[in-house]
């Protein structure tokens, strides 16, 4: 409990410095903007309470709104997110139900299960900050287009830090 409790807060810390310090010192174009930090909401395990998700997309929303200077934007979309969560999980899950003390991950459920769960997470992200951020109907195709490649952009770097960090336990 204790070293999954570290575990959680280490990889939060860890996501929201590469979001702050390098992803968004790097300058990929207009429509390109990953945040991969909406993996920490991602792989939370499969026991978290919907009250606890829902703080903790929060605080991870509030903590990058800090170092982006966006006033609640990424709070709002990870909330939304968080709120999402639940019922994707319980859409998406298996007959016989989750494991205990597992997380959502491409290594435990496979490659086709997770770009469903967490693209339709990652999406709904994007959607709900870059239309807040724009808040206009103006620019509709454009802010979607926006979405769509950013969306795509993180569920790309979002696959390769779970083929980098998340080993499968060999079976003994």
């Amino acid at each position: 409990m204790i070293t999954e409790l570290l575990r959680n807060i280490f990889r939060f810390v860890a996501l929201v410095l590469v979001q702050v310090l390098i992803i968004k010192n790097i300058e990929l174009g207009r429509f390109i903007n990953p945040f991969i930090y909406t993996l920490f909401l991602i792989i939370l395990p499969f026991e978290t309470p919907k009250w606890a998700i829902l703080f903790i997309g929060f605080i991870l929303g509030l903590t990058i709104d800090m170092f982006y200077d966006t006033a609640g934007l990424h709070a709002a979309a990870c909330v939304v997110m968080a709120y999402m969560r639940p019922g994707i999980l319980k859409l998406f899950s298996p007959r016989d139900g989750y494991e205990s003390g597992t997380q959502p991950t491409i290594q435990y459920l496979g490659i086709p299960w997770f770009l469903s769960y967490s693209a339709i997470l990652v999406v709904s992200h994007h959607l709900v900050l870059f239309y807040l951020e724009i808040f206009r109907f103006s620019e509709f195709f454009s802010t979607l287009l926006r979405v769509i490649i950013s969306s795509l952009a993180t569920l790309l770097l979002i696959v390769v830090i779970q083929f980098l960090f998340n080993r499968k336990k060999e079976q003994e």
